[in-house]
Parts: C-alpha cells; structure tokens; sequence
C-alpha cells in the first residue's frame, strides 16, 4: 500500500473509480465582419453595425446567463444567484439599447416637413419706399404698379425663435 492509499484511506477517500464529468464542447461562432455598404448613407451602415454587435451581445449574454446558471445550480451559493441576476438585469438593458437604436434611426430619417413657429423679430432688407409701399398695401388685395416691381421673398424658419426663453429665465 503506497502512502497515497493510506492518505486517502484516513480521509475516506475512495480510489477505486475517479468521478468525471463529460465535457460538452460547444461550436464556436466567429464574429461577423463589418461589411460596409458604399452606396448607403453613413447612418444605414451605422444602423447595421450596431443592430449586429447589439444581436451579438445579446447572444452572447444568453450564454454567460446559462452558465451562471448552472453554477448557481449545482452550488447553491447566493452570490452565484445574485451573479445570475445581474447578468440578466445587463442582458435586459441591451435588449432595451436595442430597441431604442430602432427610435433613433426612425427620428434620424424623419424630417419635418414643417415647423410651426412665430418669427418675433425680423429685418426687412431693401429702402425705405419698398418698405413703406409694402406697409401701405399689406392689407390691400390689388397690387399697384410700385408693388409689382417689389420683389419680395417667404422666408420659413427651420428653428424656434427661443430669444423670449432666455429673458424670462434671466430676470
């Protein structure tokens, strides 16, 4: 009997069949390669970039989670268990992240087609009878000859004039 049979035998260690467990081998899937696009806009590629790391995160949460599992499992260690919970909580956001990528690609690509604002101040450009001929005749449906070589122009502004906002938050 060598000393190791005597070791194990004092510690009521059993030598006859060494308990193993079967390894799984899973498939390894290499991450997807950027393809970019030439012909789509900048915010398409990036769209689709994110939208595959965002699948790819996700997926790979779905893995870590079952692992954490299976530990928490065969452990029943409550760290293990609180392990599992944050890893859920994480994958749950990304999920969220992906879901709001949708939203931001959507306002991105919307553009209004027009804005409703009030122009507060505004500079007319041109002498002085253009503008008093102007004045004279704004509600006036028929236009005299002066009016006719007036050349005017509609101007719509893109943003809201905020000049108000600034002064009554600074008073």
């Amino acid at each position: 009997m060598s000393i190791d049979d005597k070791i194990n035998e004092a510690l009521g260690i059993s030598t006859d069949k060494p308990t193993t467990k079967q390894v799984i081998k899973k498939d390894f899937t290499p991450p997807v390669p950027r393809l970019e696009d030439k012909n789509k806009e900048d915010v398409d590629n990036d769209y689709k970039y994110s939208r595959e790391n965002y699948y790819n995160l996700i997926e790979r949460g779905q893995d870590a989670i079952q692992g954490i599992l299976d530990i928490a499992n065969e452990s029943q260690h409550p760290r293990a268990y609180e392990v599992a919970g944050n890893l859920i909580k994480q994958v749950a956001d990304t999920v969220d992240k992906l879901q709001d990528l949708q939203g931001k690609l959507k306002s991105l690509k919307d553009v209004p087609s027009k804005t409703n604002t009030n122009i507060k101040q505004a500079l007319f450009v041109g002498s002085s009878k253009e503008l008093h001929t102007l004045l004279k005749n704004k509600n006036k449906d028929v236009q005299s000859d002066e009016d006719k070589s007036f050349k005017g122009k509609t101007i719509t502004p893109t943003e809201t004039d905020i000049s108000d906002k600034w002064f009554r938050l600074h008073k």
